[in-house]
C-alpha cells in the first residue's frame, strides 16, 4: 500500500483541489493567531497541502520539532516561525515529489523569516530508527493526516516515543472511524489515499497509544468528515469518519485512569496568544487566574512539561481519593448504600 500512497500523493494529486473528500484541508479550523504565519508561506507550498487539522501547539519557541509526513512543508514552515531562530524543525516524508517542493522553497523561506532552521529528510515514518535522528532529542513531534496512511501504525507510535524527550509531546491530527472498516474499504487504493481506508477505529487507536507507551491520550478537538464524491460515499457505506486532534505526553508516571489526589492548578495567562485561558484538551479549558481542580495525570502534563513555568501547582501525590469525578470512569461495584440490598453469600 505504500507504493500506492506514494503514487497518489506524488503523481495523481497536483493540488488540494484534486482531493475527493474533506478529510484534508480545513482552513476554518486555523485560529486567528496562526493565520498570519500562513501568509508568510510560499503559495506553491500551500497548494500542495493535504493535512486534516491543526498541528501547531502553543509554546514552541526554542523547541526542537519533528514533522512526520511533512509533504510539501506547509506545517514545517509554520512551525519554523513559532520555534524561532533558536529552534529547529525537521520534516520527514517518503514522497520525492512532495519533498522536492519543500526543498525548492527552503531558501525563499529563510530569506522571508530571516533565519534557516528547517531540514527535510526522506524516510518512512514506520522506520524512524533508520534515520539520522537522535533518540530522546525532540521536544514536540507532530503529524497531520499521515498515520492513517501507515501500514504499521504500532511501529510509528513506538518510534515517536523513542525520539521524544521525557516530558515531550506528540501533537497530531488524523482520521478516525466509529467502527472497524471492512476489508473492501481498507484495500481500496483511492479511499486509502484519501486518508479513509487506513483510518483507525477510535478505540483501537487508544489501545495502540497505550501499547506505544502513552498512557493517557487527550482529545483536543474533532469534527465529522464529509465524503463529497458520491462514488466514494457508496463504497464507505455507513462508516462515519472524523478528523480529530490528540496530544500524547511522554511521561512515565502517567496512570491509565484519572486518579484524584486533591490537586489543582492556576494558569497565569502568560503563554503567548493565550491570555485568557489554556486549553489542554476538550475537557480542560483552564481559565486564567482561577483555581482549577485536576487529576494526577493532568497535574503531571502541566508540571513535568514545557508548560510548568506558566502555572501554580497546588497539592502533591501523598493522599489518594479514588477516581477523579467526571472523568468517565466510576466505581464498578454495586454498593448497599446505592442499591438498598444486602450482599448475598457466595
Amino acid at each position: 500500500m505504500l507504493d500506492s500512497v506514494q503514487d497518489y500523493y506524488g503523481k495523481q494529486l497536483q493540488s488540494s483541489a484534486d482531493l475527493k473528500t474533506t478529510a484534508c484541508c480545513d482552513v476554518s479550523a486555523v485560529p486567528d493567531w496562526l493565520k498570519p504565519l500562513l501568509t508568510e508561506i510560499n503559495p506553491q507550498v500551500l497548494s500542495r497541502y493535504y493535512g486534516c487539522g491543526l498541528v501547531c501547539p502553543p509554546l514552541l519557541e526554542g523547541c526542537r520539532v519533528l514533522d512526520l509526513g511533512c509533504g510539501s512543508g506547509r506545517d514545517v514552515y509554520a512551525l519554523a516561525q513559532l520555534v524561532g531562530a533558536k529552534g529547529e524543525v525537521i520534516g520527514v516524508d517518503m514522497t520525492d515529489e512532495q519533498l522536492a517542493v519543500a526543498q525548492e522553497h527552503q531558501a525563499w523561506h529563510a530569506e522571508k523569516f530571516g533565519f534557516d532552521n528547517v531540514r527535510f529528510i526522506k524516510g518512512y515514518i514506520e522506520k524512524l530508527d533508520e534515520l539520522d535522528l537522535q533518540p530522546g532529542s525532540f521536544d514536540v513531534i507532530v503529524s497531520n493526516c499521515v498515520i492513517n496512511l501507515s501500514p504499521d501504525k504500532a511501529a510509528v507510535m513506538q518510534g515517536i516515543h523513542r525520539l521524544l524527550k521525557p516530558g515531550g509531546e506528540f501533537y497530531f491530527s488524523d482520521v478516525y472511524i466509529d467502527r472497524r472498516a471492512p476489508e473492501s474499504v481498507r484495500n481500496d487504493s483511492v479511499l486509502y489515499g484519501e486518508c479513509l481506508g487506513g483510518a483507525l477505529y477510535w478505540n483501537d487507536f487508544l489501545r495502540l497509544a497505550h501499547g506505544g507507551g502513552f498512557a493517557d491520550p487527550r482529545l483536543v478537538e474533532d469534527r465529522p468528515l464529509e465524503i463529497t464524491d458520491n462514488e466514494l460515499l457508496a463504497r464507505t457505506g455507513r462508516l462515519q469518519f472524523f478528523s480529530a486532534t490528540y496530544r500524547l505526553f511522554k511521561l512515565d508516571a502517567l496512570e491509565t485512569a484519572c486518579e484524584d489526589y486533591g490537586q489543582a492548578v492556576i494558569y497565569h495567562g502568560t503563554i503567548p496568544n493565550l491570555p485568557h485561558g489554556f486549553l489542554l484538551d476538550a475537557h480542560h479549558d483552564i481559565e486564567t487566574d482561577r483555581i482549577f481542580p485536576v487529576c494526577g495525570n493532568t497535574w503531571r502534563m502541566l508540571h513535568d512539561t514545557r508548560f510548568a513555568d506558566h502555572f501554580t501547582f497546588i497539592g502533591d501525590f501523598r493522599q489518594h481519593y479514588g477516581i477523579f469525578e467526571g472523568c468517565g470512569t466510576a466505581l464498578p461495584f454495586a454498593s448497599e448504600a446505592a442499591t438498598g440490598d444486602k450482599a448475598a453469600c457466595c
